[in-house]
């Protein structure tokens, strides 16, 4: 028998949960309800607004360890000490499709860590594949709606689909990865994650370096066709994960980083910052510099997994941006999602919360309670000093010293730039060409289960863009539009 009494939210202790308080047996029930009231109102605000975007996410804690010290490139003190170890919380998640969306759907699949670092957290927001539809962020809102239900009938628009990109040629690396055998995942242990954004890490020196994030899969890439995800249950990819890491079968990801010096962006021979495109190996190799491990579920999955929040904005020392078009955009618009959806104060929710000290002169909104997370620090919200400058010598002062060097630019005049005419058609061409012939196969077919649904126009345009790509890629659309 527990010890513990049931309490309303201020703390009271109830005597009857069961039953409410009514005018006779039979009769309405009475104003005086407070306990029902509380419960009914609270129920009535259990949800919060669903993401836009990777709404259905599945989230696990972990470690990551640094195998490769690399002072050389940055003085973010995670990266600084080979065996150094940082906790980190990791959600994945599909992308499109909404939280009623099945886990065997053909779609990108997230792939968001949050390193929980002595200097603040460390977001690295990607997915489960190197590239992505856009690399300008005018589009975005745009591809998103694509990708959703029709407004009017609430179902599957594969019509929609196609018509968005054979519009946005750019799209077409990005597709042939989605419609590839790799479009539907065997489990999330089974997939790799990219950070996918050109990112930099910079020195003591105040040298830069652009670099790529990716996390190998040391579970192997196991995929699905559709005819067997169409006979998964719904729920399959949250059950794996969670038994998997109650069994003690931990997952695991190889961490490896792409570096290229700064100085190589301006030669370089394609645009560095564009997301819809990847640096050859063979220029910059990966090298192995970490592994990351999920070995701690979460113990209730709003409080944690739901209320997570990424942002690439969650930069510290020795990290930073770059001039990719869709980070850029990312910066601002991951945090104003949060702040939409969880409020102003999402970062002091335990998920969020920063395991350092905390020290700001941000104050109230809703939800404001302080940072009891933090160990070690004052609580924000406080202080008897709220704004800065001020002449208060203990209270928190700005540190010169963390200052990022500044970027290089060789941006030229600023104007709008139509990039529809740049190259989208030899890395997927490239990518087709490494494929095995069921590789192939798989790809056509999946391209004409939705493309056939498409209008003539978008069919010829997407025709013109895989024949671009390579002359056997069409073809065999074509042919099998034919059929």
């Amino acid at each position: 028998m527990t010890n513990k009494k049931l309490t309303t939210q201020n703390g009271a202790p109830i005597s009857d949960d069961n039953n409410s308080i009514s005018a006779g047996e039979r009769g309405p029930l009475t104003f005086d309800n407070w306990q029902l009231m509380e419960k009914l109102a609270h129920f009535n605000r259990e949800r919060i607004p669903e993401r836009v975007v990777h709404a259905r996410g599945y989230g696990a804690y972990g470690t990551f360890k640094l195998t490769k010290d690399l002072s050389e490139y940055t003085c973010a003190n995670f990266l600084n000490g080979e065996g150094k170890e940082t906790e980190l919380f990791l959600r994945f998640s599909t992308v499109a499709g909404g939280q009623d969306s099945g886990d065997y759907v053909r779609d990108v699949r997230g792939f968001s860590v949050k390193f929980y670092t002595e200097e603040g957290n460390y977001d690295i927001v990607g997915n489960n594949t190197p590239v992505f539809f856009l690399r300008d962020p005018q589009k975005f809102p745009d591809f998103i709606h694509s990708q959703n239900k029709n407004p009017q009938t609430n179902l599957p628009n594969p019509f929609a689909h196609f018509e968005f990109w054979a519009s946005n040629p750019q799209s077409l690396h990005q597709i042939t990865i989605l419609m590839s055998d790799r479009g539907i995942p065997y489990s999330l242990r089974h997939i790799n994650g990219y950070g996918s954004h050109t990112l930099s890490l910079w020195n003591k020196s105040g040298e830069r370096y652009w670099v790529k994030w990716h996390f190998k899969t040391d579970q192997g890439i196991k995929t699905l066709t559709n005819e067997e995800a169409a006979q998964k249950e719904p729920f399959g990819h949250q059950k794996d994960l969670v038994e998997a890491i109650e069994r003690g079968d931990f997952p695991s990801w190889t961490v490896k980083l792409q570096i290229m010096p700064e100085k190589d962006a301006e030669t370089y021979e394609i645009n560095p910052f564009d997301l819809t495109k990847v640096w050859s190996h063979k220029d910059y190799p990966l090298i192995e510099v970490g592994k990351l491990t999920l070995n701690r579920n979460v113990k209730n999955y709003f409080a944690e997994t739901e209320q997570a929040t990424f942002t690439p904005a969650n930069l510290v020392p020795g990290t930073g941006a770059s001039p990719d078009k869709m980070l850029q955009a990312r910066l601002f618009a991951y945090g104003d999602a949060h702040r939409y959806r969880v409020g102003a104060n999402h970062n002091q929710l335990p998920v969020n919360a920063p395991k350092c000290p905390v020290n700001h002169y941000q104050k109230d909104g809703a939800m404001a309670h302080g940072c009891p997370f933090h160990t070690g620090s004052d609580s924000p919200q406080t202080e008897k000093v709220n704004y800065y400058p001020n002449d208060q010598k203990e209270m928190p002062q700005q540190d010169p010293s963390v200052a990022e060097p500044p970027m290089r630019l060789t941006a030229g005049t600023i104007d709008r730039f139509d990039t529809r005419d740049e190259d989208n058609f030899t890395q997927a061409g490239d990518l087709f060409r490494i494929m095995s012939d069921d590789q192939k196969d798989q790809l056509t077919s999946n391209i004409v289960g939705g493309l056939s649904q498409a209008s003539e126009s978008a069919q010829e345009r997407m025709l013109e863009y895989f024949t671009k790509a390579d002359p056997a890629y069409g073809q065999m659309v074509k042919d099998k539009l034919k059929k």
